[in-house]
């Protein structure tokens, strides 16, 4: 089973390292072509407006939302997560739109009121490490939104469908848990099809 991380910006080795500790190979998608290689794609943190417009100037736009079409798992964690969002408070301009959820952008403040902490997740049983750095928060979600994890009140992890997002950056830690829920998505999703 192969996992792409889109490589437009993020810490990419970090996503596929995690990856790899699943059992999956990771594999970064720095061409669109590469998305036929892969059965589920991870979407990195970085700043959403540069990812959004490198997405654009490489035709991954399309790509990616033809890619969750055919019900394909997509993992957005930190600005992945904005960049998967439908909606961006503050009337922003969107990029996929392929979640029904809203995000507003460096919810948490600035780089300075970075912080670690753990976090319980539905459907994982022991806590996550999580990394929280100029993270977003989701501020609503759809009717089909099943939210994973509330940290002070707020949405930091939902999943709908074939889609899966983060506030945090689990890539950052050894615990791979996450990425495993991930990887446990598009096995389902592989086998779903066969």
């Amino acid at each position: 089973m192969k996992i792409g991380v889109l490589a437009l910006q993020g810490a990419v080795t970090e996503h596929i390292v995690s990856i790899e500790k699943t059992g999956a190979e990771g594999l970064p998608i720095k061409r669109v072509e590469q998305l036929e290689e892969v059965e589920g794609l991870i979407i990195p943190g970085g700043e959403s407006t540069t990812i959004g417009k490198l997405m654009r100037k490489y035709g991954f736009i399309e790509a990616i939302r033809d890619f969750s079409a055919q019900a394909k798992p997509i993992f957005g964690t930190c600005a992945g997560m904005i960049v998967l969002a439908k909606r961006i408070a503050g009337g922003e301009p969107s990029h996929l739109e392929l979640m029904d959820i809203t995000v507003a952008r460096n919810a948490f403040g600035r780089q300075r009121e970075s912080f670690e902490c753990d976090l319980d997740v539905k459907g994982i049983n022991e806590p996550v490490r999580a990394v929280f750095i100029r993270a977003p928060l989701i501020n609503e979600v759809g009717p089909d939104v099943d939210v994973l994890t509330v940290y002070n009140d707020e949405i930091v992890t939902a999943r709908q469908d074939n889609l899966l997002v983060s506030s945090f950056h689990p890539e950052l830690t050894d615990d791979y848990r996450l990425h495993q829920y991930f990887a446990d998505m598009v096995k389902a999703s592989v086998e779903a099809k066969q």
